[in-house]
């Protein structure tokens, strides 16, 4: 199964009315023709499965893994000070494609509605 990299950004929040695309994650993952995440793909490729969030101030960015746990997709950073893992709503029952939108909550705040800009081909460096 072929890797995937997807783009989401920060879409209209109540805190943010107009979005903000300097804020988001990109993910890399395998899709199902469906576009869902699968797991068994990511099984086979778990250690090429990252997690990049992105933001203007780089005290916020930060990069970790995609990880599985029971019926759980979260993401995983290695810096201590990124606290627990951060959730999505119900990430493996959203199709990642391009306009459909997911929820995060980052740190345990407040989730956030980001929107699915790209979902391109993934070539590892």
């Amino acid at each position: 199964m072929s890797l995937k990299q997807i783009v989401l950004r920060l879409a209209r929040n109540e805190d943010f009315p107009d979005g903000d695309d300097q804020q988001g994650y990109v993910l890399v993952a395998p899709l199902s023709a469906d576009g869902m995440i699968d797991l068994e793909g990511w099984r086979a490729q778990r250690e090429l499965c990252e997690v990049r969030r992105f933001h203007p101030d780089p005290d916020e960015a930060a990069d970790g893994l995609l990880t599985h746990n029971g019926s759980h997709w979260r993401f995983h950073y290695d810096e201590d000070h990124e606290g627990p893992d951060e959730g999505g709503y119900r990430l493996g029952d959203h199709p990642f494609r391009p306009g459909e939108y997911v929820t995060i909550a980052s740190h345990g705040e407040k989730p956030l509605v980001y929107v699915i800009t790209e979902v391109t081909p993934f070539h590892p460096h």
